[in-house]
């Protein structure tokens, strides 16, 4: 189980080749106030001095683009080589805030100060590697996270310079996740909707529409919320349905990458490519990439050879002599229809695995 592409309009897994990133995608971006509990032993003295200071309250500074991830954040992330500033908030517009001392990279003070219409002054500088070690309380919900260090994905081009880390809606995240040992949180079900895991205030409510709003006023009601803006970037849609889609972690089947790597480059470099870009963008994908989705959620095309067994005893493959009659009687009647009636005299101990090979591996079986 992992976080992949997945289409709430068609209810399916999509790979980056089943993507479109149409002009004009707007998304609702935030940041957020992650309130400190815990400071690390690695913090430097001053700045341990001024967070126990009687009455501050201090939180990280953290920016997204998809608030309806917030309910699944677990951590916040930091690049152990920016160079990080403790701020104090001055102003009208704090005075609303639950934190008026923040966590932000040193080099975006100014644009954030702008941004949030009140002076920061700077209290204190020091490397993001410091930091990790704290901990915060999660905005919305009694849980306690850790502040990680992730990786060169963290830069100071936009955002606060602190990284939102939701493992089950990122890849990035998903990375970081599984060295700090994070559990895989995604309370996002097949139709984009909050399942009850989110909570009740937000159950039921679609993760891009009404579920957003709901987070969003949630986030204002604690008093966490330090700005809301419209953000212009590329986003990936559907191809199909030409609706936006979102990164959630399902149970999917996964091609490891890493044993075909080399001649999946050879055989790209061998094809002449029209338009030639193409060629660029297929190499990047093979070149960076370690595991293939290579499951679908649809009922027509190939199926996936492999029954869950219904006594509690796991998947497990066909065996060859039922390939075998599976293929035989494909031949003869070039459907697939017969693969799921030969299913069916299998039903009472196994269940099929609801999932077909994408379209260009179904072309090849």
């Amino acid at each position: 189980k992992k976080p992949v592409h997945w289409s709430p309009s068609s209810r399916t897994a999509l790979a980056e080749a089943e993507l479109e990133y149409p002009e004009g995608h707007t998304s609702r971006s935030i940041y957020v106030a992650m309130p400190i509990t815990v400071v690390g032993d690695n913090v430097p003295a001053e700045v341990k001095e001024l967070l126990a200071t009687p009455g501050i309250r201090a939180a990280f500074a953290i920016w997204t683009t998809t608030p309806w991830t917030i309910p699944a954040n677990l951590a916040v992330a930091v690049n152990a080589d920016l160079d990080y500033c403790l701020v104090k908030a001055e102003g009208e517009t704090a005075t609303g805030w639950h934190s008026d001392h923040l966590i932000v990279a040193e080099a975006l003070v100014n644009s954030l100060a702008e941004k949030f219409s009140t002076p920061l002054q700077v209290l204190a500088t020091f490397k993001g590697e410091c930091l990790e070690g704290c901990h915060y309380q999660h905005p919305l919900y009694e849980r306690v996270s850790p502040l990680v260090i992730g990786g060169d994905y963290i830069t100071t081009d936009s955002g606060t310079g602190l990284v939102h880390t939701a493992p089950g809606h990122g890849q990035e995240d998903y990375q970081v996740g599984l060295r700090y040992g994070l559990p895989l949180l995604s309370p996002v079900d097949d139709a984009g909707c909050f399942t009850d895991e989110a909570g009740p205030g937000f159950a039921g409510l679609a993760v891009q529409k009404e579920g957003n709003q709901a987070v969003v006023e949630a986030l204002t009601s604690k008093g966490v919320l330090l700005k809301e803006e419209q953000y212009a970037h590329k986003y990936p849609y559907d191809w199909r349905t030409k609706k936006p889609t979102i990164f959630r972690a399902t149970s999917q089947w996964f091609a490891s990458v890493e044993g075909f790597r080399s001649a999946a480059l050879d055989a790209i470099r061998g094809v002449s490519w029209v338009p030639a870009v193409g060629q660029n963008r297929i190499t990047a994908m093979t070149e960076g990439r370690n595991d293939w989705c290579i499951s679908r959620q649809r009922k027509w095309g190939v199926p996936i050879p492999v029954f869950y067994d219904k006594r509690g005893m796991g998947h497990q493959g066909l065996q060859l002599e039922f390939v075998l009659r599976i293929l035989c009687m494909s031949s003869e009647c070039l459907c697939m229809h017969c693969y799921w009636g030969l299913a069916c005299a299998v039903r009472h101990t196994y269940t099929p695995v609801p999932r077909i090979l994408p379209c260009w591996l179904g072309t090849c079986a």
